[in-house]
């Protein structure tokens, strides 16, 4: 079910390194008239400088589940970025979420083979270095269902976001799912409550929200944390597990 009519969308941020912007952007439009239909370069807030803003940006947004989802280098390249450009994916549906992130990982790992050097899902605020995010679009490739989603996931949804009640999700919406929010009353292990938000999500994705609702006493509720015209909000709303 949907709380709202508001459809998803990916906003990608890449950051440019050694290669003009204007190659950088004609770049990412044949990559999109090639496999990413509906994707655009927003030139409106794409910029051919430095952002000074994208090293704090980089770094509440470094994954820190995944070991290893960046280095060092990673770190500075961000730093060392002379350009900024943002991509647009298309609305989703529930249908289709899954598939329009895959070829949204897909445009990712092509564009960091082609100048790219970062990249950041700005629709659930999370970043991987440049390993991670090809590790991941490898994985993904003729991958199909609740695999496929598994992996979208993974590169576009952030957790665990915490306070002092609750961990949850940001991002499940981008393969058409609820978020999963787990109270700490269920482990004083953070990294073991964002171990059961993924495999509530993957009980989701194999078996559908109700399923999950009557198995594990959950409730479903709608998302209040962000506004529908923002692109965190989740219209599918959270999954809010049993203390």
């Amino acid at each position: 079910m949907s709380f709202s009519e508001v459809k998803p969308r990916h906003v990608l941020c890449l950051l440019g390194g050694k290669r003009p912007f204007s190659e950088l952007c004609d770049m990412l439009q044949s990559a999109i008239d090639s496999f990413a239909a509906g994707f655009e370069v927003d030139y409106t807030f794409s910029e051919g400088a430095p952002d000074d803003r994208m090293p704090m940006s980089f770094e509440v947004c470094w994954d820190r589940v995944q070991k290893g989802a960046w280095t060092k280098e990673d770190e500075a390249a961000v730093g060392d970025h002379r350009s900024v450009i943002y991509v647009l994916g298309p609305p989703m549906t529930a249908k289709d979420a899954v598939q329009t992130s895959a070829t949204a990982l897909r445009l990712v790992a092509h564009a960091l083979s082609h100048g790219i050097i970062a990249a950041k899902g700005e629709s659930a605020g999370v970043a991987h270095g440049i390993a991670r995010w090809n590790e991941l679009a490898r994985e993904a490739e003729d991958q199909k269902g609740s695999a496929l989603a598994r992996l979208c996931r993974l590169a576009f949804a952030k957790r665990p976001i915490g306070t002092a009640e609750v961990v949850y999700s940001i991002g499940f919406h981008l393969i058409g799912q609820p978020e999963v929010y787990a109270p700490r009353s269920l482990s004083d292990d953070e990294r073991a409550l964002s171990a059961q938000i993924d495999t509530v999500a993957e009980e989701v994705a194999r078996d559908g929200v109700e399923a999950i609702l009557t198995r594990r006493g959950a409730k479903l509720l709608p998302v209040d944390a962000y506004d529908e015209d923002e692109f965190k909000y989740n219209p599918y709303g959270a999954i809010h597990l049993a203390p």
